[in-house]
């Protein structure tokens, strides 16, 4: 039996023999695609070629492809672990034509690479094509049915519509129809009861898609309208785990070599057992596959967090940490041990999991224990809401479920799962009501209606940048657009162009992009800001040409390019102090250059001491003093970079050829493209304004250098003076200070002790007002105390120790009503009376809400003379109870 090694090795050196170069995979996060969180598909990263903006690297290309599906147009998460053959985080192998070959030698050689490599039996093979569609002016591609006729029947040949078989990027982009490859690996006598022309496209486990032969042709507009490509192009991908499962003879992707390391170890270390329940089974199946997710977007350079693709790896972690709480009995971290498990299967194809293991397992822990924690109290949460809620309606209103959702990390069925357990249901329709409110929240916050370009002049290739010789230059408008940014239901309108040479930096690396103006006779236009979409550079411009044609005048902010360059330049001087200073662990996990600050995020799991900063600046500085002259070095091969021992941030994609920057060669070599000083005197100064955590084992350091570091500086010290003036102290103003701390801690002590005593005193009288209502006791009664704190701690005390009693008090607080509802113990056991309840019908009066357990409740409110009617209710209550 092939392994999986084996099968990619076989698919890359195919292709190879036909003249394809093997090109590295892509970083799973999508850098600079403003439409993509993730690669998505193989050719991602060959986008601007299709669409003739850049050369390929040659006409024929193969590799295998990190891919996530998780997000945006292509999002498999929810079929994960439910099915045998989706995932979030797939290799997908594909070969690439650029004008050159076409449908026919595509067709042929994934015929003849399957039946005769792979040597899979061609009586399991059926074929789909493109059945043409109306609304885009589209008929059948009868060219493929006919190169198709040449190895295959007639009866194994399927039309389908759009849906199927025209393959999209995105909303917008390069596209075409396409030709998908299925494979029937049901038993003959299931063959023999179903045709399997039948169970094609129709989500049956074991007759499934295995390669798709994409034909680009046309370019998809924001208009909806098609254009044609500058040249036909080939681009194929076949999912790797579908295509192991077939050459191993197993009926699920999990079954293969590619994942049975995982379900050994989770049956060896945690006595899990695949197959043995379906719960169970799936569970497993969601950890395996998400821990590659998790791994190689962290490898890549994208930590969980709480924000767009940080905050989608967060959520597939937590949904794997999730199902094996719930269906696993695992309630401790765990996800990270399987981290070398992941970088043994795939030691030899991507080696960055294994160099970066140990980095990997910390984070990935520390996102656990967090996630367990905020579980342990929604699990609190729900327990409480059922317990004031018993004896009611058996139903968990939709808004709660949401609140789990969102603040726990509960999805629905994880809290229908625990309703059912205590007997209770979930209302479905509120949940999703409140979610439905969210995304149109989320959509109002910030939605970007994409425009076509404009072209004014062809664009061959892509624009040249030289920005690192100059700040000027002459340029030509080659097209424009304009794009709607919604927001809260407002419209802004968003104008771009692209020039054919730009000494505009773009924004990329951490360095924000560059402003200035275009100017030709007496008309300017002012440049915004500058961004990169794929590896072209766009300009966003303050309003449209009025006349695009001719040269243009283009001049970069040279103030603002300066305070940029000394950011960027510190920024490598401070990686390498913190490496000396902190071990050779630390790596660059992000970055901001800007002209205000800089803001450098690093790989360390503790807190920076103030020694460990102090001696960073020193360092930096130290280097500044210095007057190291910028030694760069452009178009250096890829390989002798590295024998230089450049530093190399993972994630990147790096060419055959990259930018080296040099500060003395025995301190900082770097790889970027960023601009820079020529000298670091220019710097002039650096000072660290800040030093914190931002994720688990990421810190983040924000500083400052030249005038703003003076500036930063000098308000410090005015303030500083000022502290000295109000003092009356000059020689050590730390000392007058913290005696001044001392002091007022001593009073707060004496001023609490003056409180408790004051309560005390209260409380004797509250008791003399305890009053028979009914059957049962109750105090109500507005008191003064000094804050919510006291009122909480006299309402227990005046429950502590008596029986059939309820309590309601309140107070006033900066004009703010509060309420506090307490029962007697006895009460609360008999299930007579329940304070949360109670306080919801009480609040009510002051214009608030609350809630708590059974035995304490509080509350706020808006109207503090509601306070009698109050009091009135709450007799009125114990009188008809």
């Amino acid at each position: 039996m092939k392994t999986s090694n084996e099968i990619r090795k076989q698919f890359l050196d195919y292709f190879s023999a036909r003249q394809h170069e093997i090109v590295r995979s892509a970083p799973i996060v999508a850098k600079d695609d403003p439409t993509l969180l993730f690669t998505n598909a193989g050719m991602n990263q060959f986008k601007d070629n299709f669409l003739g903006i850049k050369a390929p690297a040659a006409p024929r290309l193969a590799d295998t492809q990190k891919c996530l599906r998780a997000s945006g147009k292509h999002n498999d998460l929810d079929e994960v672990g439910h099915d045998t053959y989706h995932h979030t985080m797939f290799e997908m192998l594909g070969n690439w034509s650029f004008g050159d070959y076409y449908k026919a030698e595509a067709i042929e050689w994934g015929w003849d690479l399957l039946t005769n490599v792979y040597g899979i039996d061609p009586d399991l093979i059926y074929v789909t094509v493109f059945g043409g569609d109306a609304d885009d002016n589209l008929g059948e591609d009868v060219e493929a049915v006919a190169e198709w006729q040449k190895w295959i029947g007639d009866d194994r040949i399927l039309r389908f519509d759009k849906k199927d078989n025209f393959w999209e990027m995105g909303e917008v982009g390069p596209c075409g129809p396409c030709s998908e490859i299925h494979i029937d690996l049901r038993r003959p006598e299931e063959k023999a009861k179903v045709p399997g022309a039948e169970l094609v496209n129709a989500d049956h486990p074991e007759v499934i898609e295995i390669w798709n032969l994409v034909f680009m042709e046309f370019n998809r507009k924001a208009d909806k309208s098609l254009v044609p490509l500058p040249a036909k192009c080939v681009d194929t991908g076949m999912g790797l785990e579908r295509l192991v499962m077939a050459l191993q003879g197993v009926k699920s992707n999990y079954d293969t070599d590619l994942f049975r390391p995982y379900i050994d170890f989770l049956e060896r270390e945690y006595g899990a057992k695949y197959g043995r329940s379906e719960e169970e089974t799936i569970a497993m199946r969601v950890v395996m596959d998400h821990i590659r997710a998790i791994a190689f977007s962290i490898t890549d350079g994208q930590a969980p967090s709480n924000n767009k693709a940080g905050y989608v790896i967060r959520r597939i972690l937590r949904r794997a940490s999730r199902y094996a709480f719930t269906f696993l009995g695992i309630n401790v971290p765990f996800l990270y041990r399987l981290v070398p498990v992941l970088a043994e299967i795939y030691r030899d194809t991507f080696p960055e999991v294994g160099q970066q293991q140990e980095y990997l397992g910390k984070l990935i822990e520390e996102e656990e224990k967090s996630f367990l924690r905020t579980l342990e109290r929604g699990t609190q949460l729900f327990d409480e809401y059922l317990r004031e809620r018993a004896g009611g309606e058996r139903l968990i209103n939709g808004a709660f479920a949401f609140k789990l959702y969102d603040t726990y990390g509960f999805p629905s069925d994880l809290t229908r799962i625990m309703a059912e357990e205590k007997g209770w249901q979930v209302d479905v329709a509120g949940f999703n009501a409140e979610m439905q409110k969210q995304k149109d929240r989320a959509r109002e916050a910030g939605e970007v209606q994409t425009g076509d370009w404009v072209e004014i002049n062809a664009l061959d290739d892509l624009p040249v940048f030289t920005g690192y010789d100059t700040l000027e230059g002459t340029a030509r408008i080659m097209r424009y657009r304009t794009l709607e940014t919604k927001k809260k239901n407002k419209t802004r309108k968003v104008y771009q162009l692209v020039l054919d040479t730009t000494p505009f930096y773009a924004e990329s690396g951490g360095q924000i992009g560059d402003t200035g103006t275009l100017r030709k006779g007496d008309a300017v236009i002012r440049i915004l800001d500058t961004k990169k979409e794929n590896e072209l550079i766009v300009h966003e411009i303050d309003r449209l040409p009025e006349f695009a044609e001719g040269d243009w005048e283009a001049q970069v902010d040279p103030e603002r390019r300066r305070r940029i360059k000394a950011n960027h330049s510190a920024t490598h001087l401070v990686h390498a102090a913190l490496r000396e200073v902190l071990g050779q662990h630390v790596e660059q996990r992000g970055s901001l250059v800007s002209d205000a600050l800089l803001r450098f995020d690093f790989s360390h799991f503790q807190k920076m001491t103030e020694e460990e900063i102090t001696r960073v600046e020193e360092i930096v500085n130290a280097r500044i003093a210095e007057g190291i002259a910028l030694d760069e070095r452009r178009a250096v091969p890829i390989a002798e970079a590295k024998e230089l021992g450049a530093m190399m941030l993972f994630g990147e994609k790096y060419g055959d050829q990259v930018r080296v920057i040099v500060f003395d060669p025995e301190f900082s070599i770097e790889l970027c493209g960023g601009t820079h000083v020529t000298n670091t005197h220019e710097i002039r100064l650096f000072k660290i304004a800040s030093e914190g955590s931002i994720s688990a084992g990421v810190r983040r350091i924000e500083a400052y250098t030249s005038d703003r570091a003076l500036a930063y500086l000098g308000d410090n010290l005015a303030t500083l003076e000022q502290i000295r003036a109000l003092l009356k102290q000059s020689q050590d103003p730390a000392k007058a200070v913290a005696q001044l701390i001392d002091s007022h801690k001593a009073l707060e002590k004496e001023l609490q002790k003056l409180q408790q005593a004051q309560v005390g005193q209260l409380k004797e009288g509250l008791l003399a007002r305890i009053k028979a209502v009914g059957n049962f006791r109750l105090l109500a009664e507005v008191v003064d105390v000094p804050s919510g704190k006291e009122l909480k701690s006299l309402a227990f005390d005046l429950r502590k120790d008596r029986k059939n009693t309820v309590i309601v008090l309140g107070m006033v607080n900066n004009g703010k009503p509060m309420l506090n509802v307490a029962i007697t113990a006895d009460l609360e056991s008999a299930g007579t009376f329940n304070a949360g309840q109670l306080i919801r019908e009480l609040a009510a009066e002051i214009g608030g809400k609350g809630g708590g357990q059974a035995g304490f409740a509080a509350a706020g409110g808006r109207d503090a003379e509601g306070f009698p009617k109050v009091m009135a209710k709450a007799l009125e209550l114990l009188e008809g109870a």
